[in-house]
């Protein structure tokens, strides 16, 4: 019997109590659209609400968040966090917010009930169409490869969307349930970021988190669909750690990460190998980083904000990167590769890196998938993997590609 390679898991940040069976749940249950829903390896936050919103102007996001942080303590508020998305692009605004009141909670995992599945999606017409059609985003690919063997760049990650409509109302609430019970060892969330529309997914990728002075990243590049196949699935588990392409891939992100880090931190520990991370679709090369603040006054935000984009959804150089982006794909990513968490006033936090995401509006979804894309990649592979990312949500909405 073939048995699964070494698989790392999340390194939570905090040691947490095991609560009475189903308190957890109990705030995953009480999620409903507007409220602000995360779950993560250290913690689950169910917050109402809003006592004030981060505003969008000139100055740096992270002393916008600390004086609007700041600003809530003055007013009264005991213990004020900030919750909320940023997108891809840092220079256009963020969907962040104090929330008016907040409950904390031990992580999905620490309640036995996670483990009991969610109802099945109900029966609804979806009509999906593909933005750009796979063909397109082939060729795509194939340009950015050429591109690439000329010398222009090294790496650049390229994302895909569905657009998928129905005649019914959306169940959001219905859909975080299944999110999170599917992977509940993930970061799962649920958040507003305009009037009637909703960022939710469950991403598998730390950015960084911050707690006193231990800082933590993990990186992921580098992934291969999952099999239903045991045998099968061992097979690609171990072909993908032994892949000089994928290793590749997330060698450049891993040294990206440590060098965006250096300046701040000390004790950089940077394994020499990656490990794997599962998730029910994928399996992804995997490093985890960590190190110790230099300065106590760097919160986890200032962190993220130095290391977004990694190279792992953009691609390297990043100025290149981002222009080949904007050239290759048609529509705009919003929210999709920005990042996602939450933040306190002394500066600890966690924030994510947004994938595995859809934005829901009444009826209507937009999912998002990427790749990265390296000389030696190839577009039919390629767009085989975005369609397998896209599984994560098809299976929380009862459709299929």
């Amino acid at each position: 019997m073939p048995t699964a390679p070494e698989v790392a898991t999340h390194v939570p940040f905090a040691e947490t109590a095991h609560p009475a069976v189903g308190a957890v749940t109990s705030l995953l249950g009480a999620y409903t659209p507007g409220a602000r829903f995360l779950g993560t390896p250290t913690r689950t936050i169910l917050a109402q609400g809003t006592h004030s919103e981060v505003p969008h102007d000139e100055r740096p996001l992270p002393q916008r968040v600390a004086a609007t942080l700041d600003a809530a303590q003055a007013a009264g508020h005991a213990a004020p966090l900030v919750m909320g998305a940023v997108p891809f692009d840092q220079t256009a605004p963020a969907a962040l917010a104090v929330p008016a009141t907040a409950q904390t909670a031990p992580p999905l995992t620490a309640d036995p009930l996670i483990a009991l599945p969610a109802d099945p999606p109900a029966a609804a017409a979806w009509d999906i169409r593909p933005v750009p059609a796979p063909e397109v985003y082939g060729a795509g690919v194939a340009a950015a490869v050429e591109r690439m063997w000329r010398g222009e760049f090294s790496k650049v990650v390229l994302a895909r969307t569905l657009e998928l409509t129905t005649p019914e109302a959306l169940d959001i609430p219905a859909m975080l349930q299944r999110l999170a019970r599917r992977d509940p060892s993930g970061y799962t969330f649920a958040l507003p970021t305009a009037p009637g529309r909703t960022l939710l997914g469950a991403s598998p990728e730390l950015l960084v988190s911050r707690r006193g002075q231990r800082v933590v990243a993990n990186p992921l590049a580098g992934s291969i669909p999952r099999s239903d196949d045991l045998a099968e699935d061992v097979r690609r588990a171990a072909a993908l750690l032994e892949s000089a392409k994928d290793l590749h891939e997330h060698a450049v992100v891993v040294d990206a990460v440590h060098r965006a880090l250096a300046p701040y931190c000390t004790g950089l520990d940077v394994p020499a190998q990656p490990t794997l991370l599962r998730t029910a679709t994928m399996w992804h090369l995997s490093t985890t980083v960590t190190a110790t603040l230099a300065t106590p006054d760097t919160s986890a935000l200032e962190l993220a904000c130095a290391l977004h984009p990694t190279p792992a959804v953009c691609g390297t150089p990043t100025a290149t990167a981002r222009q080949v982006i904007a050239d290759t794909e048609p529509f705009d990513r919003g929210f999709f590769t920005g990042m996602v968490g939450w933040g306190d006033a002394s500066g600890d936090g966690e924030w994510v890196v947004t994938i595995r995401c859809a934005e829901a509006e009444e009826r209507s979804l937009r999912l998002y998938a990427g790749a990265g894309i390296v000389a030696a990649s190839d577009p039919g592979a390629e767009t085989a993997e975005t369609g397998a990312k896209f599984r994560t949500f098809l299976s929380a909405v009862g459709a299929e590609l």
